[in-house]
C-alpha cells in the first residue's frame, strides 16, 4: 500500500508513519512531504498513492491548494488541530480526519474507513477544495486588537501584543502584560482563547499563553515540555506528552 503523509512539523510526521506501518503490519510504503509545492509537484509526477494524510495548514499555504491543482480521484485523511467548526467541511472533502493529537485507535478506525470507500471515491473533487479556502477564509475570525478590562471605575483596552498570557487562580481568570501588570478580564479562557488568535496557545485548563513569552522550551518527566518564559511568573507551565506534538507545531508555525 502506497501512502503519502504532506506535514511540515517532521516529530508528527514520524509519528503518524509509525503508527500507520503498525497498524498495517510494516506493509506500507510510505513518503513524507513537506510543503503545498512538493506535494504539488511530486503527485503531478508520481504514480498516484493510495492514500493521503494531510495536515490542513501547512508552512506555504493550506493543504487543500494542493488538492485543487493535482485535481486527482486520491482519498485524503486530514490530520488537524483545527476547531470543531471546520469539521464538517473537511469531510466533505476528504473521506475522514484525526484530531490532533491523534491515537492508535482512531488512527486504526480513519483506515477501516479508507477500506471502506475507496472503491467510490471520485475525481471531480477539485472545484470542492476551492469552494472550501474560500469559505474557510469567510469564516477565519479577525484577531481582536486588545482585551477589554475593568480597573477600579475605569475601562481599559489592553492590547493583546502586551499581554504575556492568561491564567485561572481558583475561578478567577488573570491577565499578566508584559510590563508585570495583572488585570482581570472577566472573561472565561474559552471565551479568550477564542479572541486571543493563534498567537496564543491554551497550555492546559489554567494558562493561556502568548507565542512572544515563551523563550524556549524544556524536556520534561514523561515526555512532558516545560515553557521558559521572557518574565518572572510563580509557576511553572507544562505541556501534557498529549498536547506536545501540536504543541511544537504551533510554536514552529508562530515563531
Amino acid at each position: 500500500m502506497n501512502i503519502v503523509i504532506i506535514e511540515d512539523e517532521r516529530l508528527v510526521a514520524d509519528d503518524l508513519e509509525a503508527n500507520i506501518k503498525q497498524l498495517l503490519a510494516d506493509t506500507a510504503n510510505i513518503v513524507q512531504l513537506r510543503s503545498v509545492k512538493e506535494a504539488a509537484t511530486y503527485l503531478n509526477d508520481a504514480p498516484l498513492p493510495d492514500l493521503i494524510f494531510s495536515d490542513i495548514q501547512l508552512g506555504d499555504g493550506l493543504s487543500f491548494e494542493i488538492f485543487a491543482a493535482v485535481n486527482k480521484p486520491v482519498p485524503v485523511i486530514f490530520c488537524t488541530a483545527y476547531d470543531e467548526y471546520a469539521l464538517e467541511a473537511f469531510k466533505a472533502n476528504g473521506i475522514d480526519y484525526i484530531l490532533k493529537p491523534f491515537t492508535t485507535q482512531i488512527l486504526e478506525q480513519a483506515l477501516k474507513k479508507y477500506r471502506q470507500l475507496k472503491q467510490v471515491f471520485t475525481a471531480d473533487q477539485g472545484f470542492q477544495y476551492n469552494a472550501l479556502m474560500q469559505m474557510l477564509a469567510e469564516k477565519n475570525p479577525q484577531k481582536a486588537a486588545s482585551i477589554i478590562v475593568y480597573h477600579q471605575d475605569k475601562i481599559i483596552p489592553i492590547s493583546l501584543d502586551d499581554i504575556a498570557l492568561f491564567y485561572l487562580e481558583g475561578e478567577t481568570t488573570h491577565l499578566l502584560t508584559f510590563g508585570g501588570k495583572t488585570y482581570f478580564p472577566n472573561k472565561a479562557l474559552e471565551e479568550l482563547e477564542r479572541i486571543a488568535g493563534s498567537h496564543f496557545f491554551r497550555a492546559n485548563r489554567q494558562f493561556l499563553v502568548s507565542r512572544s513569552t515563551i523563550i524556549d522550551v524544556s524536556s520534561f518527566f514523561s515526555r512532558k515540555l516545560s515553557l521558559n518564559l521572557c518574565l518572572p511568573f510563580k509557576e511553572k507551565i507544562i505541556i501534557s506528552k498529549a498536547k506536545a506534538s501540536v504543541f511544537l507545531e504551533w510554536l514552529a508555525r508562530t515563531g
